[in-house]
């Protein structure tokens, strides 16, 4: 411990983000990014925005960016919410709207930053096991309760919850906040975003990183009642004021106006996805249902760790969560192109029993 770090530091055990390798013909599936890239139409708005106004500071409330979202998703413009990517946005609202006087509920298995997250902000935590099939049982989270966030998908497994589960859950615990956090929606997934309309404690948190292609840009919102907005505005402003630059909002509103796009993508890393889960059940491979842009695999006698060392040493990439117990034998393997499926599979059959 340094001794001047404040304590609750030296306590943390920070998120370990997915590697970013410089090798060269990289095969790299192991941080869902999309490998499409961005919307032609985001890129040239980024290009049109680099003007001499960057000397001027950005609009703090993004409102073009927020008045396109709320097109698109049917909402009210004091409903959206932007952030510096959907971890901001996550951070955010775990200060902003979970309660302290009771532990905040997630399952077991789901996105790492969670717990964090409880950690950082003195929040009490409590998970919920997934059941044997990986999947949520809604029921299963009863009791006291900050409040509650559920991946949907989940994060890790890309098993999704359905409508009427979520609304359940809504209804269970009317008195606090649920966060739906659908990062990998756009892959299958069912959005809750109408249940906001019906329901003041749903906030809805979505990203850019995914199926937008940008990543590299940082954009995250969030949607949900003007109270719960507001709640979000109050600690984004003691904190960071101006989150998005410039160019980011041109990014990504031109982003999310580009609907053609993103349909187009969407629909080639969905067929890819399926592809590839027959192509890996056929080589004895158990690969969970999922309706994000990775899969969850395993192999009953080949370990994951060096299914993971083999296909590295064949310059791929792909993701060994070793840190969870349930998932420590299971790899997660983002969908890329066509081409690099078709490179995961071929060094695939030279690691796996014959």
């Amino acid at each position: 411990m340094s001794r001047f770090w404040n304590r609750q530091v030296h306590d943390l055990q920070p998120y370990i983000p997915g590697e970013q390798p410089r090798m060269t013909n990289l095969v790299k599936l192991n941080t869902n990014e999309s490998p499409y890239g961005p919307s032609p139409r985001a890129l040239e708005a980024m290009k049109a925005s680099v003007t001499d106004d960057l000397r001027l500071y950005p609009d703090p409330t993004a409102l073009a960016l927020r008045t396109a979202i709320a097109e698109q998703e049917g909402v009210p413009v004091e409903c959206v919410f932007t952030g510096n990517g959907s971890d901001e946005v996550l951070a955010h609202a775990f200060r902003a709207l979970f309660r302290d006087d009771a532990p905040v509920l997630f399952s077991d298995v789901t996105y790492g930053f969670y717990p964090i997250y409880c950690q950082m902000f003195g929040l009490d935590y409590r998970t919920i096991p997934l059941r044997d099939d990986f999947t949520i049982a809604p029921d299963d989270y009863d009791g006291p309760a900050g409040g509650v966030i559920i991946a949907n998908p989940n994060a890790n497994t890309g098993i999704s919850l359905p409508l009427p589960a979520i609304e359940g859950l809504l209804k269970r615990f009317n008195a606090q906040t649920v966060i739906i956090d659908e990062a990998y929606v756009d892959f299958g997934g069912t959005s809750a975003v109408a249940l906001t309309q019906r329901f003041p404690n749903l906030l809805i948190v979505r990203t850019f990183s995914k199926s937008s292609g940008l990543a590299g840009l940082r954009v995250g919102y969030a949607i949900g009642s003007a109270e719960l907005v507001e709640g979000l505005t109050r600690v984004k402003d003691s904190f960071n004021s101006y989150p998005l630059s410039r160019p980011a909002q041109a990014g990504a509103e031109a982003s999310i106006r580009d609907t053609e796009w993103l349909e187009q993508t969407t629909t080639r890393i969905i067929a890819t996805r399926e592809r590839t889960v027959a192509a890996l059940r056929e080589r004895g491979m158990t690969v969970l249902p999922s309706t994000a842009n990775f899969i969850l695999a395993h192999h009953p006698s080949c370990p994951a760790d060096t299914l993971f060392t083999g296909l590295r040493e064949r310059a791929i990439i792909v993701r060994h969560q070793g840190g969870s117990p349930r998932i420590s034998d299971w790899l997660r393997i983002t969908i890329g192109t066509d081409e690099e499926m078709d490179a995961l599979l071929a060094a695939l059959d030279d690691l796996l029993p014959r």
